[in-house]
């Protein structure tokens, strides 16, 4: 195999710093598409986690909906379900003789509301892991390119310098190997700023579904019912 241009020349010709900024950008790229990867997964079971709510609502009682959730930890929407039921249940006198705490000067309604937006944002800080690496590839890729470009460009002209002579066959394959640095950082960069954009949109929606059910919760735990349903569904156990 011609090996005299190319990835494999830039990496046997190129220094210690050459190696350095392609191993940068090596990685780069893997941790980009390993956050996109599994980022997916994840979008793709909350996006059945959340269909499930409306088998929620059509249960007969509390736990029953709770089991048509599904389960497992990583469920936000079971999350809240059972943060609304906690929250509900701990201001409910269950002793006579119990001590008071700080937590009871709250309202009702506030303390089931502070309990449901505490989940949501921990919910919603989960859904966000792995998008600061995104973020920072896609800004910071293109310009450990570039510095690789300038730093081949710089050892070229030396070279040149050094030969005496700058005839175009020595020009264009050192040049054309530092030019693959920019365009190295450029394929790293941009599938890391579309995967961003990407998975902040589809962050957007589920948060958006995971607030409706918190503010259906929160009417239910509060009155009885959901929201727009008058008094027909009754609080479950």
């Amino acid at each position: 195999m011609n090996t005299q241009f190319g990835l494999v020349n830039v990496w046997t010709q190129g220094d210690a710093v050459t190696r350095a900024v392609l191993l940068i950008l090596l990685t780069m790229s893997l941790a980009s598409w390993l956050v996109i990867l599994f980022r997916l997964l994840d979008l793709r079971r909350l996006s059945v986690q959340a269909g499930a709510t409306e088998s929620f609502w059509h249960a007969k009682d509390l736990s029953t909906g709770l089991q048509a959730l599904g389960d497992g930890a990583d469920n936000p929407f079971l999350a809240l379900a059972l943060e609304g039921q906690k929250a509900a249940a701990h201001l409910q006198p269950d002793a006579a003789n119990k001590p008071a705490e700080l937590h009871e000067s709250f309202d009702f309604s506030d303390w089931v509301t502070r309990s449901l937006r505490n989940s949501v944002d921990d919910s919603t800080a989960r859904m966000q892991s792995g998008l600061a690496v995104l973020a920072s590839a896609g800004s910071t890729a293109p310009f450990v390119g570039l510095f690789g470009t300038v730093w081949g460009i710089y050892h070229a002209l030396m070279a040149i310098g050094v030969a005496g002579q700058a005839t175009i066959d020595k020009v264009a394959g050192p040049i054309g190997e530092a030019l693959i640095m920019t365009a190295l950082g450029l394929a790293v960069a941009i599938p890391a700023v579309l995967g961003y954009n990407a998975l902040v949109r589809a962050n957007k929606k589920v948060i958006a579904k995971l607030n409706r059910f918190a503010h259906d919760l929160h009417a239910y735990f509060v009155t009885g019912a959901r929201v727009g349903q008058g008094n027909a569904n009754k609080r479950g156990s």
